[in-house]
């Protein structure tokens, strides 16, 4: 239940008609884990924490970095050098100190994903490399969890809700990971920084929906050109 701070804390959430006090205990109750708390990781961490998501699971290895400020919005100047979980833990706790956050300062591998998602509801995926991708793919099969994956490059972003009731994954989509040698990287290439807000934002509004038992998504795979707002969706099969 909802304590009267809450309550007035999330009150325009609450005066849509479809989240009402309900949908915001759904929030309260869910646990969400987010691997990366860079680019994309930033704003989903945000939104979710903001929207009363009760608890949350920041999993990242790296630290702040000059490189990373004008993206990564979390982080500022007296952050460079420490820990990307404990900078995003300070910030977010003082966000919201209503939600309960759990900290794994670690890469997520085939051999740890199982054991590092098994306690959560839902998976987002904000990281920056295919193992970690595939591993946290293979795990959320495994365990049956829905999945909110998101990618960028440049000013293109990819996303697409997976394993939602059983629906198709990312290996149903690309069956093997590619060679990351022909892969292009945002450290390579570039990135504007509004591109992983904006894309990290519909991250967080995708997993909010599957909270509150909101599919529309599934089995779409969706090609956004943040510059024109173009979208292309390709249908899974």
């Amino acid at each position: 239940m909802l304590a009267k701070e809450e309550f007035q804390r999330y009150l325009k959430q609450i005066l849509l008609d479809d989240i009402g006090l309900y949908g915001q205990n759904k929030l309260k109750e869910a646990k969400v884990a987010v691997i990366g708390a860079g680019g994309l990781g930033c704003p989903v961490l945000q939104y979710l924490c903001a929207a009363g998501i009760g608890h949350l699971g920041i999993i990242d290895f790296d630290v702040v970095e000059e490189s990373n400020l004008h993206r990564q919005i979390l982080y500022g100047q007296t952050d460079i050098g420490l820990k990307k979980v404990q900078a995003a833990y300070k910030r977010l706790s003082e966000q919201n100190p209503n939600t309960i956050f759990d900290i794994h300062d670690c890469v997520v591998t085939e051999d740890n994903a199982w054991q590092l998602l098994k306690d959560y509801d839902f998976v987002v995926d904000g990281c920056d490399n295919f193992a970690t991708r595939y591993a946290v793919n293979d795990a959320c099969v495994s365990l049956g969890k829905p999945l909110v994956y998101g990618s960028i490059l440049g000013y293109m972003g990819q996303l697409a809700g997976f394993n939602i009731g059983g629906s198709k994954n990312l290996r149903n989509l690309f069956p093997e990971p590619p060679n990351p040698e022909d892969v292009p990287s945002c450290s390579e290439n570039g990135v504007l920084g509004t591109v992983p807000g904006i894309v990290g934002t519909i991250m967080a509004q995708m997993t909010i929906d599957m909270v509150l038992g909101r599919f529309e998504f599934r089995d779409q795979f969706i090609l956004l050109n943040t510059r024109t707002l173009e979208r292309t969706v390709l249908h899974i099969t």
